[in-house]
């Protein structure tokens, strides 16, 4: 009566411990003979306290600059010493043009553009207050805001000290100088101009990496891999059939994503559409790749979708979506050049907001097809290898 009315209860007086060791067991024996989900289960909580733990920087320091230096007296000596000193600012060159200091900006080599004027001493001692040119890569407002007031801290640290003496009547508020920031690609730091070209990478990763992983561990599962081996289709041949349907898709992602960016977002197309044409290409291309590769070495679709979350973890914070790239670590940076999406990203901020054409993007082009061609072949030879 009791156990009918307490079905529970019931249970629980039926229960057997050796069995639920039985089953515990077998469950044992399942997690070892499925490996790469164990290893996956065990490598996701350490990726994700490395990365956030040491890769991840919302400060960040140590970016880019070029300097173009008309004056070389000691003040300006002074202020290049304490810039060098900054953890903020990391001057990578001396541009003896302003056209070649503009080049690097707009290239990306550099995230600023600081211009000390010809007679720059002179006029500060004659009480003109010369300006400090600051030009600041402005397609990522969050990098370029810190490091401007720091700049601005940089130079009240740096001449400070000399005015001293015959100068000390230059020590007064406020100072015998000013900064000027023109801020590039971005006069407003819209955010979204920033975030919004950049996730269309980010959706194509998602996509087509994930599509594509599952193309041939659905076929095992659903028992049709016997017949597609038993074609004469080549492996080559299987690769270009099963990945080229969702180039199509990807096509109208990115028609979708250009449409609502110009629509709802406002924002400008300044760069050559062939050239980005030909990147997303490329791009497409390389996550098709990746996703096939994944394919050849999942043997489930669950461990298909685990080891492309796996990947698509360190893309993101690695790519310099959500946080500047030059603010890594050098060894996060070296990892994240081996991702499509860092020099994708690079290439879609560099056309969409800088206007950039061929010749801009030829350094992140180049990589980018590498890439392709390496995981192209990877997934050939995985591929070959299941046929044996």
């Amino acid at each position: 009566m009791s156990g009918a009315r307490f079905p529970v209860t019931r249970a629980l007086l039926d229960l057997s411990w050796s069995r639920v060791f039985a089953v515990f067991l077998k469950e044992l024996v399942q997690m070892r003979r499925d490996r790469p989900t164990f290893a996956i289960m065990i490598m996701m909580p350490i990726m994700q306290l490395v990365l956030f733990g040491y890769a991840i920087n919302t400060d960040p320091r140590h970016l880019p600059a070029v300097i173009e230096m008309r004056e070389d007296g000691p003040l300006t000596r002074a202020f290049l010493a304490s810039l060098s000193a900054s953890t903020y600012i990391d001057i990578v060159a001396i541009a003896h043009s302003s056209e070649e200091g503009e080049a690097m900006l707009r290239s990306g080599d550099a995230s600023f553009l600081i211009s000390i004027p010809e007679g720059f001493e002179r006029r500060m001692v004659r009480g003109e207050r010369p300006q400090i040119l600051i030009a600041a890569d402005a397609s990522d407002p969050v990098a370029a805001g810190g490091a401007i007031t720091a700049v601005q801290q940089v130079a009240q640290q740096a001449f400070a000290p000399e005015f001293d003496g015959a100068l000390s009547f230059l020590a007064r508020a406020p100072p015998p100088y000013e900064i000027v920031v023109h801020r590039r690609y971005n006069p407003a730091g819209v955010t979204s101009f920033n975030i919004v070209p950049a996730l269309l990478g980010v959706i194509l990763t998602m996509t087509m990496v994930m599509i594509t992983s599952i193309a041939l561990t659905r076929e095992i599962e659903r028992g049709t891999m016997e017949n597609l081996l038993a074609t004469p289709v080549r492996p080559l041949e299987v690769m270009i059939g099963k990945t080229t349907p969702y180039v199509f898709v990807g096509a109208i992602q990115v028609a979708i994503v250009l449409i609502v960016a110009t629509l709802l977002f406002h924002i400008p197309f300044t760069g050559s559409l062939a050239a980005f044409l030909l990147a997303v290409t490329l791009f497409i291309l390389a996550n098709l790749m990746l996703g096939y590769l994944i394919s050849t070495v999942a043997r489930t679709q669950m461990q298909a979708m685990q080891m492309t979350f796996f990947i698509f973890l360190p893309s993101i914070l690695l790519s310099g979506f959500m946080f500047p790239f030059r603010a890594m670590p050098v060894w996060a940076q070296t990892i994240g050049e081996c991702l499509p999406i860092t020099h994708f990203l690079r290439i879609v901020r560099e056309i969409v907001l800088k206007g950039a054409g061929f010749a801009d993007i030829a350094d992140d082009m180049g990589p980018l097809a590498l890439i392709l061609l390496v995981l192209a072949a990877l997934a050939l030879l995985r591929f070959r290898r299941t046929l044996d």
